[in-house]
């Protein structure tokens, strides 16, 4: 199942980036599904806790999320689509115009992580053309600054032979 180019709709302000990082797919999706750590990595949220669920994220889960994207200031999103070792989708609980996409291709060695926001922009074309001059370079360089701590945060190794004291 690949992410669908339709669920992303005209008008909408989107923004993606893709990043190689050194380790296997299942590495790279665990440290996805801990929500409580995406403000560590994905330097435009505030917060993110999981509403009340406890265990594995599923479909349903839902997110509670604080970022400096438009909108109310906490946003709920639920789990939409979950591929293990794959892809994690979420959608705006209270706007289906609301999405966060990752996917993760297993490669031979190594794997890729591509993320795609996309969130509504209001006011019509005006309202577009001033988002994505006012707010629209900002998070598109903090989403490729997002996958960079991500890629250092899956890769790093404690006892790695460069860290040790000479």
């Amino acid at each position: 199942m690949a992410i669908a180019d339709d669920v992303f709709a005209p008008g909408l302000p989107t923004h993606s980036a893709s990043l190689d990082v050194n380790c296997p797919a299942e590495d790279a999706f665990a440290l996805l599904c801990a929500v409580e750590k995406w403000p560590v990595w994905l330097s435009f949220l505030r917060s993110a806790r999981r509403a009340g669920a406890q265990g594995p994220l599923d479909l349903g889960t839902e997110v509670v999320i604080r970022s400096w994207l438009p909108g109310d200031e906490e946003q709920i999103y639920e789990v939409d689509g979950l591929i293990a070792n794959y892809r994690l989708s979420l959608v705006g609980a209270y706007s289906v115009r609301r999405r966060i996409d990752f996917r993760i291709e297993r490669r031979t060695a190594c794997s890729k992580i591509h993320v795609r926001l996309a969130y509504p922009a209001y006011h019509g074309r005006l309202g577009l053309l001033l988002d994505r001059w006012q707010r629209g370079r900002r998070l598109a360089s903090a989403l490729d600054d997002s996958l960079i701590h991500f890629k250092g945060l899956v890769e790093y190794e404690r006892d790695a032979p460069v860290l040790a004291d000479f």
